[in-house]
């Protein structure tokens, strides 16, 4: 399996091939509206809107179960996102990052960056990094702000296809 055998939900419910990423950088985070993490909206929108051009693509997966932060339907939290952040990357549909009912694709995310915690995702705004070749490069703590992460999304926008392991957890 790859990245790019997935298939997710849209925030309208309408199915995304991963596929279709195939060569952009990705970087994949679970967020929520209303965590302490939820300001790090406004990072990942100014790298997206530095490095879009140069294929860096974010996927955003609201996910309400840690804590019961991401409350509402989709169309609130895109409201929520787009009118509090200006937020112009692609949102998904709420899921589920741990136990039974999780997304597949957190399933394989988790499987080829395990993270401290072994493959449970710890809270919101854990991100993966994900190079032009679908590779799961790196997998990054809530804690970290996007602007911590600028360094490697430039490493991986240079490459042109070449695979490239980064240790930051």
């Amino acid at each position: 399996m790859s990245i790019y055998d997935y298939r997710v939900k849209d925030m309208r419910g309408d199915m995304v091939d991963l596929h279709s990423y195939k060569g952009r950088v990705l970087l994949i985070v679970n967020t929520a509206t209303g965590c302490g993490f939820t300001p790090q909206y406004e990072g990942l929108e100014k790298l997206y809107q530095k490095y879009r051009d140069q294929g860096l693509e974010i996927l955003d997966f609201p996910c309400n179960e840690f804590g019961h932060q991401a409350p509402g339907t989709n169309d609130e939290i895109h409201t929520f996102c787009t009118t509090k952040y200006h937020v112009t990357f692609r949102q998904f549909g709420k899921i589920k990052v741990n136990g039974p009912e999780e997304e597949k694709l957190y399933t394989y995310l988790k499987a080829q960056q395990p993270g401290v915690l072994g493959s449970r995702i710890k809270w919101n705004f854990t991100k993966f990094l994900v190079d032009r070749d679908g590779n799961v490069t790196a997998r990054y703590a809530p804690n970290v702000a996007p602007e911590k992460i600028e360094e490697d999304i430039q490493k991986l926008l240079a490459q042109k296809g070449n695979t490239m392991q980064i240790n930051r957890q």
